[in-house]
Protein backbone atom coordinates (compact mmCIF):
# COMPACT_ATOMS: atom_id res chain seq x y z
CA UNK A 1 0.00 0.00 0.00
CA UNK A 2 0.85 3.47 -0.43
CA UNK A 3 2.15 5.51 2.77
CA UNK A 4 0.16 8.10 2.37
CA UNK A 5 -3.27 7.65 4.89
CA UNK A 6 -6.02 9.59 3.17
CA UNK A 7 -4.97 8.13 -0.07
CA UNK A 8 -5.03 4.40 1.18
CA UNK A 9 -8.29 5.20 2.90
CA UNK A 10 -10.15 6.03 -0.49
CA UNK A 11 -8.75 3.37 -2.12
CA UNK A 12 -10.07 0.56 0.65
CA UNK A 13 -13.49 2.34 0.90
CA UNK A 14 -14.04 2.01 -3.04
CA UNK A 15 -12.31 -1.61 -2.89
CA UNK A 16 -16.20 -2.20 -1.04
CA UNK A 17 -18.10 -1.80 -4.32
CA UNK A 18 -19.38 -4.95 -5.81
CA UNK A 19 -16.74 -6.31 -8.53
CA UNK A 20 -13.63 -3.86 -7.28
CA UNK A 21 -10.58 -5.61 -6.53
CA UNK A 22 -7.84 -3.44 -5.18
CA UNK A 23 -6.11 -3.21 -8.07
CA UNK A 24 -9.29 -1.03 -9.75
CA UNK A 25 -10.07 0.62 -6.82
CA UNK A 26 -6.66 1.88 -7.09
CA UNK A 27 -7.48 3.14 -10.95
CA UNK A 28 -10.57 4.81 -9.77
CA UNK A 29 -8.50 6.25 -6.38
CA UNK A 30 -6.37 7.93 -8.86
CA UNK A 31 -8.35 9.04 -11.64
CA UNK A 32 -10.61 10.73 -8.56
CA UNK A 33 -7.37 12.44 -7.58
CA UNK A 34 -6.66 13.58 -11.01
CA UNK A 35 -10.23 14.98 -11.59
CA UNK A 36 -10.61 19.07 -10.74
CA UNK A 37 -11.78 19.91 -7.30
CA UNK A 38 -15.37 21.06 -8.61
CA UNK A 39 -16.21 17.88 -10.43
CA UNK A 40 -15.09 15.88 -7.19
CA UNK A 41 -17.49 17.98 -5.14
CA UNK A 42 -20.49 17.02 -7.58
CA UNK A 43 -19.52 13.67 -7.58
CA UNK A 44 -19.40 13.62 -3.81
CA UNK A 45 -22.61 15.42 -3.54
CA UNK A 46 -24.24 12.99 -5.34
CA UNK A 47 -23.44 10.08 -3.75
CA UNK A 48 -24.25 12.20 -0.44
CA UNK A 49 -27.76 13.48 -2.21
CA UNK A 50 -28.79 9.77 -3.27
CA UNK A 51 -28.28 8.38 -0.47
CA UNK A 52 -30.36 10.75 2.17
CA UNK A 53 -33.19 11.01 -0.71
CA UNK A 54 -33.43 7.53 -1.81
CA UNK A 55 -35.51 5.06 0.03
CA UNK A 56 -38.04 2.56 -0.38
CA UNK A 57 -41.64 2.83 -1.72
CA UNK A 58 -44.04 2.19 0.95
CA UNK A 59 -46.43 0.15 -1.44
CA UNK A 60 -43.42 -1.84 -3.58
CA UNK A 61 -40.05 -1.27 -1.69
CA UNK A 62 -38.73 -0.41 -5.12
CA UNK A 63 -36.63 2.85 -4.69
CA UNK A 64 -37.94 6.31 -4.42
CA UNK A 65 -37.55 9.77 -3.73
CA UNK A 66 -41.39 10.31 -3.14
CA UNK A 67 -43.57 8.31 -0.72
CA UNK A 68 -45.17 6.26 -3.34
CA UNK A 69 -42.86 5.40 -6.70
CA UNK A 70 -43.81 6.15 -9.91
CA UNK A 71 -45.20 2.83 -11.21
CA UNK A 72 -47.51 2.60 -8.21
CA UNK A 73 -48.68 5.94 -8.90
CA UNK A 74 -49.56 4.92 -12.84
CA UNK A 75 -53.36 5.15 -13.12
CA UNK A 76 -53.77 2.85 -15.73
CA UNK A 77 -51.70 -0.05 -14.42
CA UNK A 78 -53.30 -3.79 -14.68
CA UNK A 79 -53.57 -5.97 -11.83
CA UNK A 80 -50.49 -7.52 -12.28
CA UNK A 81 -47.59 -7.66 -9.90
CA UNK A 82 -44.31 -8.81 -10.85
CA UNK A 83 -41.73 -9.81 -8.08
CA UNK A 84 -38.35 -9.40 -8.36
CA UNK A 85 -35.26 -9.59 -6.23
CA UNK A 86 -34.02 -6.08 -5.89
CA UNK A 87 -34.74 -2.38 -7.59
CA UNK A 88 -31.95 -2.99 -10.31
CA UNK A 89 -34.41 -6.13 -11.77
CA UNK A 90 -37.06 -3.55 -11.64
CA UNK A 91 -35.14 -1.17 -13.75
CA UNK A 92 -34.35 -3.84 -15.97
CA UNK A 93 -37.53 -5.46 -16.56
CA UNK A 94 -38.84 -1.51 -17.20
CA UNK A 95 -36.65 -1.77 -20.01
CA UNK A 96 -39.15 -4.26 -21.85
CA UNK A 97 -42.41 -1.90 -22.12
CA UNK A 98 -44.65 -4.38 -22.36
CA UNK A 99 -45.68 -4.52 -18.75
CA UNK A 100 -48.50 -2.92 -17.67
CA UNK A 101 -48.81 -3.94 -14.02
CA UNK A 102 -46.40 -3.04 -10.70
CA UNK A 103 -43.34 -4.53 -9.17
CA UNK A 104 -42.95 -5.76 -5.63
CA UNK A 105 -39.36 -5.94 -4.81
CA UNK A 106 -38.44 -8.88 -1.99
CA UNK A 107 -34.50 -7.52 -1.42
CA UNK A 108 -33.21 -10.54 -1.35
CA UNK A 109 -34.07 -14.35 -2.05
CA UNK A 110 -34.34 -17.28 0.40
CA UNK A 111 -31.13 -18.55 0.99
CA UNK A 112 -30.29 -20.70 3.98
CA UNK A 113 -26.60 -20.77 3.39
CA UNK A 114 -26.86 -17.42 4.15
CA UNK A 115 -28.79 -17.86 6.81
CA UNK A 116 -32.00 -15.98 5.21
CA UNK A 117 -35.17 -17.54 5.44
CA UNK A 118 -38.83 -16.30 4.75
CA UNK A 119 -38.91 -13.82 7.10
CA UNK A 120 -35.89 -12.54 6.05
CA UNK A 121 -37.32 -11.06 3.12
CA UNK A 122 -40.58 -8.57 2.05
CA UNK A 123 -43.16 -11.46 1.90
CA UNK A 124 -45.09 -10.14 4.03
CA UNK A 125 -46.33 -7.32 2.38
CA UNK A 126 -46.62 -8.81 -1.22
CA UNK A 127 -49.47 -10.94 1.11
CA UNK A 128 -50.87 -7.72 2.00
CA UNK A 129 -50.90 -6.12 -1.40
CA UNK A 130 -52.16 -9.73 -3.06
CA UNK A 131 -55.08 -9.14 -0.78
CA UNK A 132 -56.26 -5.62 -0.36
CA UNK A 133 -55.29 -4.29 -4.60
CA UNK A 134 -57.61 -7.74 -5.85
CA UNK A 135 -54.39 -8.62 -7.75
CA UNK A 136 -55.66 -11.27 -10.27
CA UNK A 137 -51.75 -12.12 -11.49
CA UNK A 138 -48.53 -13.08 -9.92
CA UNK A 139 -45.17 -13.00 -11.69
CA UNK A 140 -42.31 -14.46 -10.03
CA UNK A 141 -39.45 -13.03 -11.71
CA UNK A 142 -36.31 -13.73 -9.18
CA UNK A 143 -33.05 -15.17 -10.90
CA UNK A 144 -33.16 -18.20 -12.97
CA UNK A 145 -30.92 -19.81 -10.28
CA UNK A 146 -30.94 -22.07 -6.95
CA UNK A 147 -32.27 -19.39 -4.61
CA UNK A 148 -34.63 -17.55 -7.09
CA UNK A 149 -36.60 -20.61 -7.98
CA UNK A 150 -37.33 -21.96 -4.51
CA UNK A 151 -37.64 -18.46 -3.46
CA UNK A 152 -40.59 -18.70 -6.24
CA UNK A 153 -41.48 -21.98 -5.34
CA UNK A 154 -41.98 -20.73 -1.62
CA UNK A 155 -44.46 -17.61 -2.95
CA UNK A 156 -46.23 -19.94 -5.15
CA UNK A 157 -47.21 -21.86 -2.77
CA UNK A 158 -47.69 -19.50 -0.45
CA UNK A 159 -50.51 -17.51 -2.49
CA UNK A 160 -51.83 -20.23 -4.27
CA UNK A 161 -54.37 -20.89 -1.89
CA UNK A 162 -55.45 -17.31 -2.33
CA UNK A 163 -56.56 -18.07 -5.83
CA UNK A 164 -54.41 -16.01 -7.55
CA UNK A 165 -52.62 -16.86 -10.38
CA UNK A 166 -48.95 -17.63 -9.94
CA UNK A 167 -46.47 -17.41 -13.05
CA UNK A 168 -43.02 -17.50 -13.75
CA UNK A 169 -41.04 -15.94 -16.52
CA UNK A 170 -39.99 -18.24 -19.10
CA UNK A 171 -36.24 -19.51 -19.56
CA UNK A 172 -35.25 -17.09 -22.14
CA UNK A 173 -32.65 -16.28 -19.72
CA UNK A 174 -30.15 -19.07 -19.01
CA UNK A 175 -29.86 -20.73 -15.72
CA UNK A 176 -27.51 -18.57 -13.45
CA UNK A 177 -27.48 -15.74 -14.98
CA UNK A 178 -28.67 -12.09 -13.46
CA UNK A 179 -32.17 -10.22 -14.90
CA UNK A 180 -29.94 -6.73 -14.60
CA UNK A 181 -27.57 -7.81 -17.67
CA UNK A 182 -30.13 -9.70 -19.64
CA UNK A 183 -31.57 -7.65 -22.87
CA UNK A 184 -34.68 -6.27 -23.18
CA UNK A 185 -35.43 -8.60 -26.04
CA UNK A 186 -34.78 -11.51 -24.04
CA UNK A 187 -36.12 -10.02 -21.13
CA UNK A 188 -39.55 -9.38 -23.33
CA UNK A 189 -40.22 -13.26 -24.38
CA UNK A 190 -39.68 -14.40 -21.03
CA UNK A 191 -42.28 -11.98 -19.65
CA UNK A 192 -44.54 -13.20 -22.56
CA UNK A 193 -43.86 -16.54 -22.37
CA UNK A 194 -44.21 -17.04 -18.79
CA UNK A 195 -46.21 -20.44 -16.92
CA UNK A 196 -48.15 -21.27 -14.27
CA UNK A 197 -46.90 -22.69 -11.16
Amino acid sequence: MNQIESLDRLINELSKLPAVGKKTAQRYAYFLLSMNESDVRDFADAIITAKESVHYCKICANFTDKEICDICSRPDKEPIICVVKEPKDVTALEKVRDFKGSYHVLHGVINPLENKGPNDINLRSLLDRVNNEHIQEVIVATNPDVEGEATAMYIANLLKPLGVKVTRIAQGISMGSELEYTDAVTLSKAMNSRREM
